[in-house]
């Protein structure tokens, strides 16, 4: 379980490189697994996400889709955001 907990998690640093710390917690109540990650990037970023799920590598796989959401949503922000228009608008002439 661990092993594959750690080669998910690992995937996560070819999306974005700049993850200091990932923290990953899987409890397992009688009838599902719960799985929860939180990851601490630079810049005092946190990304957290949580999913329940009957089996244990199909919960693990969907935190991962979620947290990887958030980091292409954040990585698009930081791109759109370098790439604005610096206040000079040529839109008046």
């Amino acid at each position: 379980m661990t092993q594959f907990v750690t080669e998910k998690v690992s995937r996560l640093q070819r999306l974005y490189d700049r993850l200091e710390s990932a923290h990953v917690v899987v409890d397992r109540g009688p009838i599902r697994f719960r799985t929860e990650i939180v990851l601490h990037t630079d810049h005092k970023n946190t990304f957290v996400a949580q999913v329940e799920a009957e089996e244990f590598n199909e919960s693990v796989d969907l935190v991962i889709d979620k947290i990887e959401r958030q980091l292409r949503e954040h990585k698009e922000k930081l791109r759109n955001r370098k790439h604005q228009p610096g206040g000079s608008s040529k839109a008046g002439m």
